[in-house]
């Protein structure tokens, strides 16, 4: 049975369960939203008790280096700016699949993909080198909240690398239809969802840790 849509609708709009799913996948990132608030509520208390141990000679330190001696401005910085990159390089695709221009939007979600891979092989080398000097999961309180934090966003950043090459793979085996521009458009929310948890990432543990 066919629906009454607007020429100017967009694609991913143009079914009820398209309109129904994206709006499910709001409710979804709402949860999402709750889960990373509870994360970085943990990580702020345990943040204060540690790194403020430090400098009262809190026993909670218990000697661990502390995160204005590992974390460097410069690479985070490099962290950030790829996947801001990548957001703007998400919009550009979805800019292409309303103008029905296929090639173009799969060009750009590549794009995207190499840059969040970049991300993620950034922060795996950052894990690396805190890990040597001494910062693993199990050095103190402070180090396993900042690991539960960080890692909570690159396993996100992960699953989504993933779910975005599946859809790229029903693109081009399926072509531009309301479902697969759906697909599109929900993984595009959920990228830029994830470049707006970072962004709190940066602020609120690499920058306040720089100066802690």
């Amino acid at each position: 049975m066919s629906e009454n849509v607007s020429p100017n609708t967009p694609l991913e709009y143009q079914s009820s369960i398209g309109r129904l799913n994206i709006f499910g996948f709001w409710m979804f990132l709402g949860a999402e939203v709750a889960l990373f608030a509870t994360i970085f509520a943990t990580y702020f208390t345990i943040y204060g008790y540690t790194v403020g141990g430090a400098h009262s000679g809190h026993a909670g330190h218990s000697g661990a280096p502390l995160p204005s001696h590992l974390f460097e401005i410069e690479g985070t910085l490099w962290m950030t700016l790829i996947l801001l990159t990548s957001s703007f390089t998400c919009g550009l695709a979805i800019h292409e699949m309303r103008k029905k221009n296929v090639k173009l939007m799969n060009m750009w979600l590549i794009v995207t993909l190499i840059l969040g891979l970049g991300f993620l092989y950034m922060e795996i080398n950052e894990f690396i080198h805190y890990v040597h000097e001494g910062a693993s999961l199990g050095t103190n309180a402070y180090w396993s909240s900042f690991y539960l934090l960080t890692g909570t966003h690159g396993l996100h950043v992960t699953l989504g690398i993933g779910w975005m090459m599946l859809i790229l793979i029903q693109v081009m085996k399926r072509g531009l239809t309301p479902d697969t521009a759906k697909k599109v458009f929900i993984s595009s929310l959920y990228w830029h969802f994830l470049d707006f948890i970072w962004i709190f990432v940066f602020t609120g543990v690499y920058l306040i840790g720089l100066v802690g």
